[in-house]
Protein backbone atom coordinates (compact mmCIF):
# COMPACT_ATOMS: atom_id res chain seq x y z
CA UNK A 1 0.00 0.00 0.00
CA UNK A 2 3.34 2.25 1.13
CA UNK A 3 4.68 1.62 -2.41
CA UNK A 4 1.34 2.42 -4.71
CA UNK A 5 0.81 5.58 -2.35
CA UNK A 6 4.43 6.67 -2.94
CA UNK A 7 4.27 6.05 -6.92
CA UNK A 8 0.99 8.28 -6.94
CA UNK A 9 3.17 11.21 -5.46
CA UNK A 10 5.58 10.82 -7.96
CA UNK A 11 3.22 10.54 -11.23
CA UNK A 12 1.44 13.08 -9.43
CA UNK A 13 4.78 15.99 -9.08
CA UNK A 14 5.80 15.12 -12.41
CA UNK A 15 2.98 15.69 -14.49
CA UNK A 16 1.83 18.79 -12.16
CA UNK A 17 1.21 22.19 -14.31
CA UNK A 18 4.13 23.74 -12.80
CA UNK A 19 6.71 21.18 -13.81
CA UNK A 20 8.96 22.95 -16.15
CA UNK A 21 9.29 20.25 -19.01
CA UNK A 22 5.53 19.22 -18.89
CA UNK A 23 3.90 22.63 -18.76
CA UNK A 24 4.21 25.78 -18.60
CA UNK A 25 5.66 27.17 -15.24
CA UNK A 26 3.94 30.20 -13.36
CA UNK A 27 6.79 32.94 -12.50
CA UNK A 28 6.92 35.79 -10.49
CA UNK A 29 7.45 39.32 -12.33
CA UNK A 30 5.86 41.35 -14.50
CA UNK A 31 3.01 40.25 -16.50
CA UNK A 32 5.17 40.46 -19.99
CA UNK A 33 7.80 38.39 -18.30
CA UNK A 34 5.37 35.69 -17.20
CA UNK A 35 4.09 35.07 -20.28
CA UNK A 36 7.55 35.55 -22.16
CA UNK A 37 8.67 32.43 -19.83
CA UNK A 38 5.13 30.52 -20.02
CA UNK A 39 5.55 30.64 -24.02
CA UNK A 40 9.02 29.52 -23.83
CA UNK A 41 8.70 26.58 -21.25
CA UNK A 42 5.91 25.27 -23.63
CA UNK A 43 8.36 25.65 -26.87
CA UNK A 44 10.75 23.43 -25.06
CA UNK A 45 7.93 21.23 -23.70
CA UNK A 46 7.24 20.93 -27.83
CA UNK A 47 10.90 20.32 -28.47
CA UNK A 48 11.46 17.92 -25.47
CA UNK A 49 8.44 15.54 -26.55
CA UNK A 50 9.83 15.41 -30.66
CA UNK A 51 13.03 14.42 -29.29
CA UNK A 52 11.72 11.44 -27.26
CA UNK A 53 9.73 10.30 -29.48
CA UNK A 54 12.25 10.63 -32.45
CA UNK A 55 14.69 8.16 -30.04
CA UNK A 56 11.22 5.55 -29.33
CA UNK A 57 12.22 4.15 -33.18
CA UNK A 58 15.13 2.91 -32.13
CA UNK A 59 13.58 1.22 -28.73
CA UNK A 60 10.84 -0.39 -31.37
CA UNK A 61 13.72 -1.60 -33.29
CA UNK A 62 15.44 -3.00 -30.57
CA UNK A 63 12.23 -4.96 -29.33
CA UNK A 64 11.22 -6.26 -32.75
CA UNK A 65 14.99 -7.85 -32.93
CA UNK A 66 13.97 -9.33 -29.63
CA UNK A 67 10.94 -11.19 -31.06
CA UNK A 68 7.86 -8.72 -30.40
CA UNK A 69 5.70 -8.22 -32.65
CA UNK A 70 4.17 -4.90 -33.38
CA UNK A 71 0.68 -4.86 -32.37
CA UNK A 72 2.28 -6.21 -28.60
CA UNK A 73 4.39 -3.20 -29.06
CA UNK A 74 1.85 -0.80 -29.03
CA UNK A 75 -0.70 -2.59 -27.16
CA UNK A 76 1.81 -3.15 -24.24
CA UNK A 77 3.12 0.45 -24.59
CA UNK A 78 -0.65 1.81 -23.99
CA UNK A 79 -1.42 -0.81 -21.42
CA UNK A 80 1.22 0.09 -19.31
CA UNK A 81 0.71 4.25 -20.14
CA UNK A 82 -3.42 3.48 -19.33
CA UNK A 83 -2.61 1.69 -15.41
CA UNK A 84 0.14 4.66 -14.73
CA UNK A 85 -2.22 7.36 -15.83
CA UNK A 86 -5.08 6.28 -13.10
CA UNK A 87 -2.36 7.41 -10.38
CA UNK A 88 -3.38 11.30 -11.57
CA UNK A 89 -7.06 10.80 -13.27
CA UNK A 90 -8.70 8.23 -11.54
CA UNK A 91 -11.70 10.28 -10.66
CA UNK A 92 -14.15 10.72 -13.97
CA UNK A 93 -15.25 8.31 -16.02
CA UNK A 94 -17.27 10.23 -18.73
CA UNK A 95 -17.17 12.90 -20.73
CA UNK A 96 -20.26 15.96 -20.27
CA UNK A 97 -22.26 14.39 -23.32
CA UNK A 98 -22.06 11.67 -25.33
CA UNK A 99 -21.06 13.70 -28.89
CA UNK A 100 -17.76 14.72 -26.26
CA UNK A 101 -17.89 10.99 -25.38
CA UNK A 102 -17.46 10.12 -29.02
CA UNK A 103 -14.46 12.56 -29.94
CA UNK A 104 -13.01 10.57 -26.51
CA UNK A 105 -13.53 7.73 -29.28
CA UNK A 106 -12.31 9.82 -32.39
CA UNK A 107 -8.83 10.58 -30.40
CA UNK A 108 -8.25 7.15 -29.02
CA UNK A 109 -8.41 6.17 -32.77
CA UNK A 110 -6.43 8.71 -34.53
CA UNK A 111 -4.04 9.42 -31.90
CA UNK A 112 -3.74 5.29 -30.87
CA UNK A 113 -4.55 2.35 -32.80
CA UNK A 114 -5.34 3.78 -36.43
CA UNK A 115 -2.19 5.72 -36.58
CA UNK A 116 0.25 2.93 -34.72
CA UNK A 117 -0.63 0.26 -36.78
CA UNK A 118 -1.24 2.47 -40.26
CA UNK A 119 2.40 3.32 -40.16
CA UNK A 120 3.89 -0.14 -38.62
CA UNK A 121 2.37 -2.03 -40.86
CA UNK A 122 3.47 0.57 -43.78
CA UNK A 123 7.10 0.50 -42.75
CA UNK A 124 6.84 -3.27 -43.63
CA UNK A 125 5.35 -2.83 -46.27
CA UNK A 126 7.76 0.24 -48.11
CA UNK A 127 10.90 1.69 -47.45
CA UNK A 128 12.00 3.58 -43.99
CA UNK A 129 12.36 6.59 -45.94
CA UNK A 130 9.06 6.86 -47.61
CA UNK A 131 6.92 6.11 -44.54
CA UNK A 132 9.12 8.73 -43.01
CA UNK A 133 8.67 11.47 -45.38
CA UNK A 134 4.57 10.88 -45.86
CA UNK A 135 3.83 10.78 -42.20
CA UNK A 136 6.13 13.73 -41.45
CA UNK A 137 4.12 15.87 -43.90
CA UNK A 138 1.48 15.79 -41.00
CA UNK A 139 2.15 19.62 -40.30
CA UNK A 140 1.59 20.23 -43.90
CA UNK A 141 -1.54 17.87 -43.68
CA UNK A 142 -2.65 19.77 -40.40
CA UNK A 143 -2.42 23.44 -42.07
CA UNK A 144 -4.25 22.10 -44.88
CA UNK A 145 -6.87 20.72 -42.87
CA UNK A 146 -7.42 23.79 -40.80
CA UNK A 147 -7.26 26.11 -43.94
CA UNK A 148 -9.76 23.98 -45.22
CA UNK A 149 -12.46 24.20 -41.63
CA UNK A 150 -12.37 28.06 -41.73
CA UNK A 151 -12.60 27.84 -38.16
CA UNK A 152 -10.09 28.79 -35.70
CA UNK A 153 -6.93 29.02 -36.53
CA UNK A 154 -5.86 30.72 -39.67
CA UNK A 155 -2.61 30.05 -40.98
CA UNK A 156 -0.53 32.65 -42.15
CA UNK A 157 1.98 33.09 -45.01
CA UNK A 158 5.00 33.14 -42.78
CA UNK A 159 3.53 29.87 -41.00
CA UNK A 160 3.26 28.33 -44.51
CA UNK A 161 6.37 28.73 -45.62
CA UNK A 162 8.50 27.88 -42.63
CA UNK A 163 6.83 25.01 -42.65
CA UNK A 164 7.54 24.32 -46.31
CA UNK A 165 11.29 24.73 -45.47
CA UNK A 166 11.09 23.06 -42.67
CA UNK A 167 9.49 19.73 -44.52
CA UNK A 168 12.31 20.42 -46.61
CA UNK A 169 15.36 19.65 -44.13
CA UNK A 170 13.13 17.25 -42.64
CA UNK A 171 13.50 15.35 -46.51
CA UNK A 172 17.18 15.92 -46.45
CA UNK A 173 17.46 14.78 -43.00
CA UNK A 174 15.62 11.54 -43.94
CA UNK A 175 17.26 10.61 -46.96
CA UNK A 176 20.71 11.37 -45.19
CA UNK A 177 22.47 11.75 -48.58
CA UNK A 178 20.71 8.71 -50.65
CA UNK A 179 18.39 10.09 -52.76
CA UNK A 180 16.43 6.80 -53.45
CA UNK A 181 12.50 6.17 -53.82
CA UNK A 182 10.67 3.25 -54.05
CA UNK A 183 7.21 3.71 -54.53
CA UNK A 184 5.02 1.09 -52.75
CA UNK A 185 1.52 2.13 -53.18
CA UNK A 186 -0.30 0.38 -50.44
CA UNK A 187 2.56 0.79 -47.84
CA UNK A 188 2.38 4.80 -49.28
CA UNK A 189 -0.79 4.85 -48.39
CA UNK A 190 -0.80 3.62 -44.78
CA UNK A 191 1.67 5.81 -44.09
CA UNK A 192 -0.72 9.07 -45.82
CA UNK A 193 -3.19 7.56 -43.17
CA UNK A 194 -1.06 7.94 -40.18
CA UNK A 195 -0.35 11.19 -41.61
CA UNK A 196 -3.92 12.62 -42.08
CA UNK A 197 -4.86 10.72 -38.55
CA UNK A 198 -2.31 12.58 -36.23
CA UNK A 199 -3.89 15.66 -37.95
CA UNK A 200 -7.24 14.83 -37.07
CA UNK A 201 -5.95 14.50 -33.43
CA UNK A 202 -4.37 17.65 -33.51
CA UNK A 203 -7.47 19.47 -33.96
CA UNK A 204 -9.60 17.56 -31.94
CA UNK A 205 -7.50 17.47 -29.46
CA UNK A 206 -7.12 21.42 -29.36
CA UNK A 207 -11.14 21.48 -29.38
CA UNK A 208 -11.21 19.34 -26.43
CA UNK A 209 -8.32 20.67 -24.39
CA UNK A 210 -11.03 23.92 -23.89
CA UNK A 211 -13.42 22.06 -22.34
CA UNK A 212 -11.74 19.34 -20.33
CA UNK A 213 -8.26 18.33 -17.98
CA UNK A 214 -5.58 17.33 -20.44
CA UNK A 215 -4.94 14.12 -17.86
CA UNK A 216 -8.31 12.92 -18.09
CA UNK A 217 -8.43 13.02 -22.42
CA UNK A 218 -5.28 11.54 -22.38
CA UNK A 219 -6.51 8.59 -20.73
CA UNK A 220 -9.25 8.41 -22.88
CA UNK A 221 -6.61 8.47 -25.50
CA UNK A 222 -5.23 5.19 -24.11
CA UNK A 223 -7.97 3.67 -23.30
CA UNK A 224 -9.92 4.19 -26.66
CA UNK A 225 -6.71 3.32 -28.57
CA UNK A 226 -6.48 -0.23 -26.41
CA UNK A 227 -10.91 -1.12 -26.77
CA UNK A 228 -10.50 -0.47 -30.63
CA UNK A 229 -7.31 -2.96 -30.76
CA UNK A 230 -9.54 -5.67 -29.54
CA UNK A 231 -10.89 -6.73 -33.07
CA UNK A 232 -7.77 -7.34 -34.39
CA UNK A 233 -6.73 -9.53 -31.49
CA UNK A 234 -9.79 -11.36 -31.79
CA UNK A 235 -9.45 -12.26 -35.37
CA UNK A 236 -6.31 -14.57 -34.08
CA UNK A 237 -3.97 -13.25 -36.68
CA UNK A 238 -1.61 -11.52 -34.17
CA UNK A 239 0.13 -13.45 -31.53
CA UNK A 240 1.84 -12.72 -28.05
CA UNK A 241 5.02 -14.09 -26.95
CA UNK A 242 5.22 -13.24 -23.12
CA UNK A 243 8.37 -15.23 -22.53
CA UNK A 244 10.01 -12.59 -24.07
CA UNK A 245 9.09 -9.95 -21.14
CA UNK A 246 12.02 -11.80 -19.34
CA UNK A 247 14.41 -10.10 -20.82
CA UNK A 248 15.97 -6.69 -19.46
CA UNK A 249 16.08 -5.06 -22.64
CA UNK A 250 12.49 -6.27 -23.31
CA UNK A 251 10.99 -4.57 -20.25
CA UNK A 252 13.28 -1.66 -19.96
CA UNK A 253 12.51 -0.77 -23.75
CA UNK A 254 9.00 -1.17 -22.82
CA UNK A 255 8.88 1.04 -19.53
CA UNK A 256 10.66 3.62 -21.62
CA UNK A 257 7.89 3.74 -24.33
CA UNK A 258 4.92 2.94 -22.14
CA UNK A 259 5.69 5.36 -19.32
CA UNK A 260 8.36 8.23 -21.03
CA UNK A 261 7.13 8.17 -24.60
CA UNK A 262 3.49 7.50 -24.21
CA UNK A 263 2.52 8.64 -20.85
CA UNK A 264 4.65 11.61 -19.86
CA UNK A 265 4.92 12.83 -23.46
CA UNK A 266 1.14 12.47 -24.22
CA UNK A 267 -0.11 14.54 -21.57
CA UNK A 268 2.79 17.08 -22.31
CA UNK A 269 2.19 17.23 -25.79
CA UNK A 270 -1.72 17.82 -25.59
CA UNK A 271 -0.87 20.80 -23.44
CA UNK A 272 1.22 22.06 -26.24
CA UNK A 273 -1.71 21.39 -28.73
CA UNK A 274 -3.80 23.26 -25.90
CA UNK A 275 -1.20 26.48 -25.78
CA UNK A 276 -0.05 26.79 -29.33
CA UNK A 277 -3.00 25.52 -31.36
CA UNK A 278 -2.86 22.57 -34.39
CA UNK A 279 -0.69 24.59 -36.76
CA UNK A 280 2.06 25.63 -34.43
CA UNK A 281 1.75 22.66 -32.33
CA UNK A 282 2.30 20.69 -35.36
CA UNK A 283 5.82 21.82 -36.90
CA UNK A 284 7.91 20.40 -33.78
CA UNK A 285 7.12 17.12 -35.41
CA UNK A 286 9.80 17.77 -37.97
CA UNK A 287 12.30 17.89 -35.19
CA UNK A 288 10.87 13.62 -34.67
CA UNK A 289 13.44 12.55 -37.99
CA UNK A 290 16.38 14.54 -36.55
CA UNK A 291 16.03 13.37 -33.33
CA UNK A 292 15.93 9.71 -34.87
CA UNK A 293 19.03 10.19 -36.99
CA UNK A 294 21.21 11.83 -34.25
CA UNK A 295 19.53 9.05 -31.63
CA UNK A 296 21.51 6.13 -34.68
CA UNK A 297 24.73 7.66 -34.93
CA UNK A 298 24.84 7.25 -31.34
CA UNK A 299 23.50 4.42 -30.78
CA UNK A 300 23.86 2.55 -33.40
CA UNK A 301 26.37 4.62 -35.03
CA UNK A 302 24.99 5.26 -38.42
CA UNK A 303 26.48 8.07 -40.43
CA UNK A 304 25.55 11.00 -41.00
CA UNK A 305 26.05 13.30 -44.53
CA UNK A 306 26.99 17.14 -45.05
CA UNK A 307 23.15 16.92 -46.57
CA UNK A 308 21.52 15.84 -43.34
CA UNK A 309 23.64 18.52 -41.58
CA UNK A 310 22.22 21.34 -43.88
CA UNK A 311 18.50 19.90 -43.35
CA UNK A 312 18.85 20.50 -39.58
CA UNK A 313 19.47 23.68 -40.30
CA UNK A 314 16.66 24.14 -42.74
CA UNK A 315 13.90 22.58 -40.04
CA UNK A 316 15.62 24.83 -37.40
CA UNK A 317 15.31 27.85 -39.76
CA UNK A 318 11.47 27.41 -40.93
CA UNK A 319 10.41 26.32 -37.21
CA UNK A 320 11.63 29.70 -36.23
CA UNK A 321 9.65 31.14 -39.27
CA UNK A 322 6.55 29.35 -37.94
CA UNK A 323 6.67 29.87 -34.51
CA UNK A 324 7.98 33.35 -34.86
CA UNK A 325 5.10 36.01 -34.02
CA UNK A 326 4.16 39.12 -36.31
CA UNK A 327 5.95 41.97 -35.41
Amino acid sequence: MRKTTNLKIILRLILKPRFIIFAPMKFSGAATGRGTQSELSTHLTAAFVALVWGSTFVSTKVLLNAGLGAFEIFFYRFLISYAAIWFISPQRLWADSPADELLMVAVGLTGGSVYFLSENIAVDLSTASNVSLIVCANPLITMLLVWLSGRGEKPSRRQAVGSAVAFAGMALVVLNGQFVLRLSPLGDMLALVAAVSWAFYTIVMKRLTVKYPVPFITRKVFFYGLVTLLPIWFTGRVGFHPGLLKGPAVWGNLLFLGFVASLVCYVAWNRVIRRLGSVRSSAYVYLIPLATIVTAVIVLRERITGLAVLGTVLILGGLYLNEKKPG
